[in-house]
């Protein structure tokens, strides 16, 4: 009988959640680890709607009336900027995190639709790189398995300050994925817990960040578009500081991006919604005059073409996923469910990515776990979901009547609540009223 039936009431503050987390804290004496985002319910971008075109404005037919996808990174300053077919990216995500069938997959899935992918903390694999058309290179606090050459290799290199999931906070690897072949690239002690650190061990100020991106402008000869990467957090002035000091693109990750390990607490408590942050981040280029100019990247829960739509109409020119490629390689699929019980978890709830023993053979690097994935069949699901996303995408630009994704704009949006009308400054649905900005 259910507990509910005999007048029992679940507490809102110490809900059965809560009281296993301080059960499990008092007999371990251990914080929780886990990967994956944020799980608690914040602001997003089902709260927006967008407003499609009837009488006032003229949509576009689907089948006869092009609208275009294409979105240029970085030519701000690099003689060589990303030039993408479709404005959805793939974000960083290490080898060691992931297993390299899982890094090569998510190289070969991005090239097959035109777009790019990115390297990740603890450098380059022979497989990524051969398999990415568009390679961006993660220059991170750790510099595990930083290497000039590789640089050169890629076709852009990423600053990265911060992560949505843990802004202020370093990466984390436990021992058990720590192999031979990671231990080799990052310098490691073979199995031996590593955490990475949470700042640049030449970074005393925002000013050492310009003096880092002349250094590697002229380590790749000004050809790589630089990308400077933070987690949201205060995001509008993290923004103008990465304009100040030469990025190309600002990349801002809100805190529903996920992770391959760190503690929950972290990832549940700071930073700041993707859909808060968003705006801020265009006010600060708008206000510095470099809006469109300087490209902004934006990830951090991003599911499908309706959130890229949306993103894109606040003002982002390209949008990154991470958790939502990991599961198009599949990655908590229901074919492994019976093993994911088997650790304590089930499809759709897995999210040990730091245990190494996932049954997709993704966030591992178990050889025969790994195995199982084949990268040819798991980037053609990649590149299907990828192709979904654009074409989704599309057909809300088309509704809308613009005939570019990037046409998109505030004024096609309209928020289903207060806070979300807040937030991304659109209006509430119905009215005009933008919340702190008066009647």
């Amino acid at each position: 009988m259910e507990p509910a039936s005999h007048g029992l009431r679940e507490s809102a503050t110490f809900d059965r959640a809560t009281i296993h987390a301080i059960q499990r804290a008092a007999e371990t004496g251990i914080y929780d680890i886990r990967g994956w985002g944020a799980k608690r319910k914040l602001p997003h971008f089902d709260d927006l709607l967008l407003l499609g075109a009837s009488m006032s404005r003229y949509p576009l037919e689907g089948y006869r009336e092009r609208c275009d996808t294409d979105v240029v990174l970085g030519a701000r300053h690099a003689k060589h900027p990303l030039r993408l077919a479709t404005p959805v990216t793939i974000a960083g995500m290490s080898f060691g995190a992931l297993s390299a069938q899982a890094k090569e997959a998510l190289g070969r899935g991005a090239s097959e639709v035109g777009t790019s992918t990115t390297t990740g903390d603890g450098g380059m694999t022979p497989e990524e790189r051969g398999h990415s058309k568009h390679l961006v290179y993660q220059y991170l606090p750790s510099r595990y398995g930083m290497n000039p050459d590789d640089l050169r290799a890629a076709d852009a290199i990423e600053v990265v300050l911060g992560q949505g999931a843990k802004p202020g906070g370093g990466g984390m690897l436990l021992g058990q994925k720590i192999t031979e072949r990671v231990a080799g690239m990052r310098t490691l002690p073979l199995g031996i817990d590593q955490r990475s650190a949470c700042r640049h061990p030449d970074w005393t100020g925002p000013d050492d960040l310009a003096i880092k991106i002349l250094e590697l402008r002229e380590i790749t000869d000004w050809e790589k578009p630089i990308y400077v990467k933070v987690g949201a957090t205060r995001t509008y002035y993290d923004v103008k500081l990465a304009v100040h000091a030469g990025a190309d693109v600002v990349v801002v990750d809100g805190m529903q991006g996920g992770t391959a390990a760190t503690q929950d607490v972290f990832v549940e408590h700071v930073g700041i919604p993707t859909l808060a942050a968003l705006p801020q981040a265009v006010r600060a280029l708008q206000e510095l005059g470099v809006h469109r100019e300087v490209q902004l990247v934006v990830s951090g829960g991003i599911r499908g073409g309706a959130d890229m739509a949306k993103a894109l109409a606040l003002g982002a020119d390209a949008v990154a996923i991470g958790t939502a490629a990991l599961i198009a390689l599949g990655d908590n699929h229901p074919k492994y469910d019976a093993q994911y019980r088997e650790l304590g978890s089930a499809a759709g709830y897995f999210d040990d990515y730091q245990d190494g023993r996932d049954p997709a053979g993704i966030s591992t690097q178990d050889e025969e776990l790994a195995a199982r994935l084949d990268p040819v069949e798991a980037s053609r699901r990649l590149a299907n979901f990828l192709r979904v996303m654009t074409m989704e995408a599309q057909t809300l630009a088309r509704a809308c009547g613009k005939a570019h994704l990037l046409h998109l704009e505030p004024e096609d949006l309209v928020a289903l609540t207060i806070e979300s009308a807040a937030m991304a400054r659109v209006p509430l649905a119905g009215t005009n009223w933008i919340p702190g900005e008066g009647l």
